[in-house]
């Protein structure tokens, strides 16, 4: 004897994000993007749309969103691209997912030395040492998306230190705050879908 197949209604996949989530989700995207982050709402392709899954926040044009809606709940792993999750307490955190639209919209950027790479890859915060080039006028605690010198993205974190900041800090101060990297591809595995 087969049991029935349960069928997907509308209700049963993502949802739209609150108030509060969408809050919360654009204003850490603020952070990096500033005032491109226009670009990722008001596209000219597609209408692209974020939605909330088990706790994680998706991006994906509305013609997928669409094919989403035709699969149950319990069977859908994911759809689009993880922009980031909301944790047991409700803060809102990015994932390494996101990096790509992070490395293409990012206001202010962080360029690292070869030498300082595999540090950063192992989740380590980026000193002085390490670092290559900053943009102009990045204040401190800003969102910064981090380069290797051949402009291959690697992660994002928080300036601890403006530009200015930077330029007369020790060899060994921390320059930039770690928060994530694509390391994390094979550390968090079982953690990322």
């Amino acid at each position: 004897s087969s049991e029935p197949v349960p069928r997907a209604t509308p209700t049963s996949g993502m949802r739209p994000l609150t108030e509060e989530e969408t809050r919360q989700v654009f204003e850490k995207l603020q952070k990096y993007l500033g005032h491109n982050m226009t670009q990722l709402i008001d596209r000219q392709d597609h209408t692209h749309v974020f939605r909330l899954h088990k706790d994680r926040v998706y991006y994906m044009s509305e013609h997928l969103l669409k094919k989403a809606e035709c699969i149950a709940r319990k069977n859908l792993i994911c759809c689009g691209t993880q922009f980031g999750k909301f944790t047991h307490t409700r803060k809102f955190r990015l994932t390494i997912t996101c990096l790509d639209y992070l490395a293409r919209l990012a206001r202010y950027k962080v360029w690292v030395k070869s030498n300082g790479e595999q540090s950063f890859l192992y989740g380590n915060h980026i000193v002085k040492a390490h670092l290559r080039r900053m943009t102009e006028d990045t204040p401190q605690n800003a969102g910064v998306v981090i380069f290797s010198e051949g402009d291959v993205p690697l992660g994002f974190g928080a300036a601890a230190r403006t530009t200015d900041g930077c330029r007369t800090a020790g060899t060994e101060q921390i320059v930039v705050y770690h928060q994530a990297d694509i390391g994390e591809y094979l550390r968090e595995e079982a953690d990322l879908v």
